[in-house]
Parts: C-alpha cells; structure tokens; sequence
C-alpha cells in the first residue's frame, strides 16, 4: 500500500532547501513531485508507509517555508484509474521537478489522483 501528502508553500526558490528535500526523499525512500521557481510551490509526496511520509513532511514542516500549508495530510493512496502504469504503482524514490501548474497537474493526472489533488489544492469541492 502506497500513502501521500500535498503541501502548499507560498513559493520554492532555494536551491539549498531542495537539495535537502532530495536527501530526505532518499533517507525515507519517497516520490516528490516539486513545482518550483514560483508562486504557489506544491510539494506531492508518495512513500511505502504513513511513517515515512510523515517524516518527509516534517522535514519539510522544519525547513520553515512561508506559507506552509499541509493541504493534505498522509493518508492511504487512492488511485481514481486503474489504468496507471506500473511505474506509477511502483514509484522510484527521488524529486523530480517541474516549473507550472499545469505540468504538476498533468502529471497528478498520469498519477491518477487529479481530482484528489484539486481538492487539496482548493481548486474543486
């Protein structure tokens, strides 16, 4: 079983603070899916245990980005397609990111958690 989180800062610029999050993406063995170099910044998070999730979102939490806003606390990952790749059901741990809104969308889309994403993100009831 797969867990997530989402949190929304007020933006993701330091090169320094992401360096961190990559070490803490490889320390509890997470997928991070970063939107950076502006506002808003969402940080998507998907491990093999709530524990290791929650710590990444404390390390996270510990960084004391403005804004901090854990949108959506870990929780079970409930995948609104059965046709997601297996690469997806399997995540690499590591950060991969991206510069819009739209990309990040897209790829909660291939993820199959957009329309949980969007209500993290305040864009859909």
């Amino acid at each position: 079983m797969l867990y997530n989180a989402l949190i929304r800062t007020h933006h993701i610029t330091s090169r320094k603070k992401v360096a961190v999050l990559k070490r803490a993406a490889d320390t509890y063995n997470c997928f991070v899916l970063l939107r950076t170099g502006g506002c808003p910044g969402i940080m998507y998070v998907e491990g093999r245990s709530a524990d290791d999730v929650g710590s990444w979102v404390g390390t996270v939490r510990n960084l004391r980005y403005k804004d901090f806003q854990l949108a959506t606390r870990p929780g079970p990952v409930v995948r609104e397609r059965k046709d997601v790749a297996k690469a997806v059901d399997e995540p690499e741990p590591g950060v991969r990111e991206v510069e819009s809104v739209k990309e990040f969308g897209a790829l909660m889309e291939e993820r199959g958690v957009w329309a949980w994403w969007r209500r993290g993100m305040g864009y859909a009831s």
